[in-house]
């Protein structure tokens, strides 16, 4: 039997995924916070066998949070929910410890499978994912989109920028000052070959890097 934490910051989201989840009767209990301090608040106060956890957190970065997490809760297995289907950041999830990486737009009776062989000590990657894992490593995968070559932190600030967010906000948020926001945003735009945030925007847009 499975007791889940999932860890979102969109309560739609949280609620739909539960609505799937519940029906599942290896699943006994789920639990849902909005933030990683709620998420923590959870872990600590009741027993979790399965953590799904969202690769874009408010407040941090899902990614950065795997070794933290493992560190404290040794025996929780951790799944990744991502709206990047590229393989660079199931491989990013997996070196930091998680042990699954699925895509936020995946099945329900996949995601179901994917939380029960998680839970049953194997790791479990999206089958389109391992497919362009597998060209990435072979050498035959095309070269990387702009977005792709993004760092976890600039590709949060990424999000943040898209979402409407400030570079006051984003600094207080993240609890970074605003200089290493605007740092951050001008780096990112120099990979991408952007100018400006509208560009990003509709870049983000166009490649549908907004969830």
């Amino acid at each position: 039997m499975t007791r889940l934490l999932i860890i979102d910051d969109h309560a739609m989201f949280r609620s739909g995924l539960r609505k799937v989840l519940q029906d599942a009767p290896e699943i006994t209990r789920i639990d849902e916070a909005g933030d990683w301090r709620g998420g923590l608040a959870c872990l600590e106060a009741v027993p979790t066998d399965v953590l799904l956890l969202d690769i874009n957190m408010p407040d941090c970065s899902g990614l950065d949070l795997i070794g933290p997490i493992r560190e404290r809760f040794a025996a929780l297995r951790i799944i990744m929910l991502s709206m990047y289907s590229e393989p660079q950041y199931a491989v990013r999830a997996l070196r930091n410890g998680a042990h699954g990486y699925v895509a936020k737009d995946m099945e329900a009776v996949d995601l179901i499978a994917a939380i029960r062989i998680v839970s049953r000590g194997r790791q479990f990657v999206a089958p389109s994912i391992t497919r362009a894992m597998a060209d990435t490593l072979l050498g035959v995968a095309p070269d990387p989109r702009p977005h792709e070559r993004l760092s976890s932190r600039e590709s949060e600030i990424l999000r943040m920028i898209v979402g409407g967010d400030s570079l006051t906000a984003i600094a207080e948020r993240l609890a970074i000052n605003v200089k290493t926001v605007s740092t951050y945003r001008r780096r990112l735009l120099e990979k991408m070959g952007l100018g400006s945030n509208a560009q990003l925007v509709q870049y983000a847009v166009h490649h549908r890097l907004l969830d």
